[in-house]
């Protein structure tokens, strides 16, 4: 048998007495892509920073052997000098620099001193090629879209010579189609002799390309999966992510629905940088008492543009149109307003617009109602811990306490924070865009238990999400929505991936 590229053995990492790796092992051949799945938490992202020389020889325990030979490494370069390259989920680009600049940062080529511009635009066409990219090489970073510029990353971590190219979760922010193009190009770089590994919730993606998956749970490695010999089920990863069967991926619920309580009549919106150019046209939406409406589409549909335009006029100009709470017009052109009225928006975004990361769990939780935790307009402390205390235990938020700053939180915990901001300040309707983005299954099923909770509850929930088996498994009913219209709707009932999918083509024919 060949060789392995890597083994990493016995792995232990800990934070502040918290314990992050307890025991994994990692065996990774050469050109190989090799898939790490695990809940958020489980020491994923943590784990390949050690590999990467992010926490350097000295800051955890165990052996990491590569090409044959002990490493120690003490920083980033030196494993990049021994072709290890890492690209985080969160790009490392910068934006108002040119395609050839971020991808020679650091490794400028240069002649008696001079970095040779004739030369790094030469190379820079030739690596853009490597990933199917026709981009002209001085084109802004800025200009491009996310799939773009993650193949700006891997076009990068080629110009370094790399062996093994690290991702993680690099399809968490990419719609269909490009990841469908990161995944190819993966399969490509296998075919060059490049070993890759692959962090990622999505299974579906790594049942196309992963040749071995190793799954952690609580730091510890807890299954070493061989692709090529069996078929591995998703079900079976989920068992050993998870530490239990999942046969059943969302909460049973029984709605009981009431009466219609939020209305958005004739609503209209029209782009935030071109107002002449009309993004929502003309939407009726209604939601009852209890009940969880889905509102599916694909990117650029108007979703998000939806959602944002009615919480506080977030996004869109000329916005036109009525809400209605219980039969009466409500204002909510301001987002204090559209507070008050009791509504509430979680953002797909949660660490760039749900959450102060640099801020413990206490500060984020009580941050959307305030007036909740003070007297005569100045904060008690310690009804602030009280509160965030209930909600770090009912949500099950993983912290040792409500004092940690959340972005030391994993993904799942995380998104728990923003609905505990939320939850705190007792919407009637609750707004949740992409809300189990970038989660993994474990997590995902109790952010799916919170929502069926508030809709027991009696509360409105409109459910955003591009993963339509989500939508199935969640919704009482399901709005598409297409190029800024509903275009079909179907009741729990009646829906399908299918007659979903149906709507959206058919209707951008007429």
């Amino acid at each position: 048998m060949t060789n392995p590229i890597l083994e990493m053995r016995g792995m232990k990492k800990s934070f502040n007495g918290v314990t992050a790796l307890s025991d994994v092992n990692l065996t990774v051949y050469p050109g190989q892509i090799h898939a790490i799945v695990g809940e958020n938490g489980a020491g994923k992202s943590t784990l390949m920073k050690v590999l990467s020389g992010v926490y350097p020889h000295g800051e955890y325990e165990g052996e990491i052997k590569y090409l044959g030979e002990v490493c120690q490494f003490k920083g980033i370069a030196d494993s990049e000098e021994k072709g290890i390259i890492i690209i985080h989920q969160e790009l490392a680009l910068v934006p108002l620099l040119s395609i050839t600049e971020n991808i020679f940062l650091g490794n400028e080529q240069s002649r008696f001193g001079v970095i040779d511009w004739s030369s790094s635009f030469l190379k820079t066409q030739a690596l853009l090629k490597k990933v199917g990219l026709n981009e002209s090489p001085s084109t802004l970073i800025t200009n491009l879209g996310v799939g773009k510029q993650q193949l700006i990353e891997i076009a990068k971590a080629l110009s370094k010579e790399v062996k093994l190219l690290i991702l993680d979760e690099p399809t968490a922010s990419l719609n269909e189609t490009d990841s469908d193009a990161l995944l190819e190009l993966l399969l490509g770089l296998k075919r060059q002799g490049i070993s890759c590994i692959l962090i990622s919730h999505k299974l579906n993606e790594i049942s196309k390309v992963a040749d071995a998956i190793t799954i952690l749970r609580d730091g510890a490695t807890v299954a070493s999966l061989d692709c090529s010999t069996e078929p591995v089920s998703e079900d079976r990863v989920i068992k050993h992510m998870v530490g239990r069967e999942m046969a059943d991926r969302y909460p049973k619920r029984t709605p009981k629905l009431g009466e219609t309580v939020f209305e958005v009549k004739n609503w209209k919106v029209h782009h935030e940088l071109h107002p002449e150019r009309q993004v929502i046209k003309g939407i009726d939406l209604h939601v009852k008492r209890g009940e969880i409406v889905g509102i599916a589409g694909l990117m650029g549909a108007g979703r998000t543009e939806l959602a944002m335009s009615i919480f506080g006029s977030t996004y869109g100009q000329n916005i036109s149109g009525e809400v209605y709470l219980h039969g009466q017009v409500i204002d909510t052109s301001t987002v204090k307003k559209a507070i008050a009225h009791g509504i509430a928006y979680v953002t797909e975004d949660r660490k760039g617009y749900g959450l102060v990361l640099d801020e413990t769990i206490a500060w984020n939780t009580t941050l959307a109602n305030l007036d909740g935790v003070s007297r005569r307009g100045v904060i008690d402390e310690g009804r602030e811990f009280q509160v965030a205390e209930e909600y770090r235990q009912k949500l099950n938020i993983r912290s040792p306490d409500v004092f940690s700053k959340t972005v030391n939180l994993s993904g799942g915990n995380q998104q728990k924070v923003v609905l505990s901001k939320w939850l705190f300040s007792n919407p009637e309707v609750l707004i949740l865009d992409e809300p189990t983005r970038g989660i993994d299954v474990g997590a995902k099923y109790e952010i799916y238990n919170i929502i069926a909770q508030l809709a027991s509850e009696g509360k409105c929930v409109i459910m955003i999400s591009s993963e339509m088996p989500e939508l199935l498994g969640m919704c009482d009913r399901i709005c598409v929505l297409n190029e800024g219209t509903f275009v079909a709707e179907f009741t729990a009932e009646e829906a399908s991936q299918e007659k979903i999918m149906r709507a959206i083509v058919t209707s951008g024919l007429n």
